[in-house]
C-alpha cells in the first residue's frame, strides 16, 4: 500500500461547522474540496501556496483558494483553506477556512441572499451597498 497522509484537525468541531456552511452556500467549492482537493492531499500532492515553513518541526503551512463565485469573492473575499503538513508524521492538519465571519454566521443562522449573494445579518447594509456598487460598475 502506498504511503498516504492522514487528516487531523486543530479544532474539529469548528472546522466541520464551517465545512457544512460551505456545503450549504457554495456547493462548487464543497465538491472541489471533497472530490479533488482532499484526495490529492491524502496522496501527498499539496495544493495551494506555501505561506510558512518550520524546519525545526519539519512542517509546512499552505493556503488553498477554493473556487467561488466572482461576486461573492468581491463582497466577502475568496474562500481559503489553511492546512499544515507534518512531513515526518505524514499528517495533514486541517486548520481553518476564511472568510470566517460569514461562514460561521451562515452556520449559526439562515442567511438571506441579495441579488444572488449571501448577506451577513450583522453587516447587511454594508454588504448590499457593495453588491449594488459592483452591479453599477459592471453596467
Amino acid at each position: 500500500m502506498k504511503d498516504t497522509y492522514v487528516f487531523d484537525y486543530i479544532n474539529e468541531n469548528e472546522f466541520k461547522k464551517l465545512e457544512r456552511s460551505i456545503k450549504k452556500y457554495n456547493m462548487l467549492a464543497y465538491k472541489k474540496l471533497y472530490f479533488d482537493y482532499y484526495p490529492s492531499l491524502k496522496e501527498g500532492k499539496f495544493l495551494g501556496k506555501v505561506i510558512a515553513t518550520n524546519k525545526e518541526n519539519n512542517t509546512t503551512t499552505y493556503e488553498l483558494k477554493l473556487p467561488t463565485d466572482a461576486m461573492f469573492s468581491k463582497v466577502h473575499g475568496s474562500i481559503r483553506l489553511y492546512y499544515i503538513v507534518y512531513n515526518t508524521d505524514k499528517i495533514v492538519m486541517l486548520d481553518k477556512f476564511e472568510p470566517f465571519e460569514i461562514l460561521s454566521e451562515g452556520h449559526a443562522s439562515e442567511l438571506v441572499t441579495y441579488k444572488g449573494v449571501m448577506v451577513s445579518k450583522q453587516h447587511a447594509d454594508k454588504d448590499m451597498f457593495k453588491i449594488n456598487l459592483l452591479n453599477m460598475i459592471q453596467k
